[in-house]
């Protein structure tokens, strides 16, 4: 159990950044821009163990994966696509005209999906990215995610169906986003990457912005949660154990003012991690990243948590509702005991795709307006123009650009069509 000062302390040194993979994504980046498909087939084999003879799942497959699950997780998926679908409707960004100015928005051409492998099959982000695009109306969708020895998840397949996906290819890891930012033999090169991935996904995508458009550099997945004396134990606990199955950098966060229920949730802690099937992951993650930290009063309790920047923040307090404008930096919030963290990584509407590692002191989760484009379109009367020329004019002095002033004066002086 920490207090404010401790934790600081704490936090500050655990976050400290390691860059000793850049080199290995740097030569990975390099490789696959050279070499294209030739690279990407070696890589499947060295990091993932699989030899294919071809790097795009058939449409056949993903058309024929809706057949491959069960009734439930169809209609699941099913559900939570068009809560999703109509979260981000409503959000979306619509052209603006104010008399003689307009901002116009366009959908992005072609975006890349990072869909994650491994540990864990994730259907969820096909449909926390792609919905969004297609709502978006991005004209091309193509997900990359890391190919597996008994094929891709049908799951997965199966929420590419439904979210209208172009093109699935089996390959991961920084090897496919350097594919999509250059674009291979068999992929195509996109205008935007998003998604989710490990250190060497985040890593290569910070390496190759500018090349290509990325939606953030993700850090390991986190939650924070603030309890009280009323808060529910057992709830809190498996909100704790959800985010820590994750992975074993997954980072938890428990504050509370109220000394005695956080020593209820260290004492029960130990028994539940060894109830859980992915006790492994979890006993890492909250041996090594987790963190109970004690206020003295609510202000604290903000503060501890605008420095955390949390990229899930769930408040489970007799009012929740207090914080709201008062933590101003986290990925989501969510309200009250029946809003937990995990119904947000699925159905909720908002995307789950959220700024981490502090990140959400700048940024934003992604929505649907991440896959528009937008500019501005001048068209000014004389009256209009001539209302606001003077003070264009005296900027345009002050900063030394002669003929910006003369562009400006001359319509002033001479208002006859040529």
């Amino acid at each position: 159990m920490l207090s404010k000062s401790e934790f600081f302390t704490q936090f500050n040194k655990d976050t400290k950044s390691d860059e000793q993979n850049t080199e290995i994504v740097k030569n990975i980046i390099q490789n696959v821009k050279e070499n294209k498909d030739e690279a990407l087939f070696k890589y499947n084999q060295q990091f993932d163990k699989v030899d294919l003879t071809q790097l795009e799942v058939p449409q056949q497959e993903i058309r024929n994966s809706i057949n491959l699950i069960s009734d439930e997780l169809k209609e699941a998926l099913l559900k939570s696509h068009e809560q999703i679908k109509s979260f981000q409707q409503k959000i979306k960004h619509e052209n603006v005209t104010t008399g003689q100015t307009y901002q116009l928005y366009h959908p992005i051409e072609k975006v890349g999906i990072y869909v994650p492998g491994g540990k864990a099959s994730y259907p969820s982000t096909v449909l926390m990215t792609a919905t969004l695009a297609k709502v978006a109306n991005v004209k091309e969708i193509i997900v990359v995610t890391p190919p597996q020895s008994e094929g891709i998840d049908p799951a997965i397949l199966a929420a590419c169906h439904i979210t209208g996906v172009d093109r699935v290819f089996q390959v991961g890891g920084a090897q496919s986003i350097a594919a999509l930012a250059y674009g291979t033999e068999s992929i195509p090169k996109v205008d935007k990457i998003v998604g989710p991935g490990n250190q060497f996904v985040s890593l290569s995508k910070q390496l190759l912005y500018g090349v290509v458009g990325i939606d953030q550099i993700a850090g390991p997945s986190e939650i924070a949660l603030i309890a009280d004396e009323h808060s529910n134990v057992d709830y809190i606990i498996q909100d704790l154990l959800a985010q820590a199955e994750h992975d074993e950098q997954a980072r938890t966060f428990l504050v509370s003012t109220d000394k005695s229920f956080l020593t209820k949730v260290n004492e029960q802690l130990p028994e539940a991690i060894a109830q859980s099937p992915r006790k492994e992951i979890i006993a890492e993650s909250i041996k090594n990243f987790h963190y109970s930290i004690l206020t003295q009063d609510v202000n604290e309790t903000i503060e501890v948590m605008n420095e955390i920047a949390p990229e899930h923040l769930s408040i489970q307090t007799t009012d929740p509702s207090a914080y709201i404008g008062k933590i101003k930096y986290v990925g989501a919030m969510f309200l009250g005991q029946y809003s937990p963290e995990a119904i947000g990584d699925y159905s909720a509407g908002p995307s789950h795709v959220l700024p981490t590692d502090q990140t959400a002191r700048f940024s934003n989760g992604l929505t649907v307006n991440d896959f528009l484009t937008s500019h501005s379109v001048i068209h000014l009367d004389e009256q209009a123009y001539r209302s606001i020329a003077p003070s264009a004019i005296s900027l345009a002095n002050e900063e030394g650009l002669y003929q910006h002033k003369q562009s400006l004066e001359v319509r002033l002086t001479n208002n006859k069509e040529s």
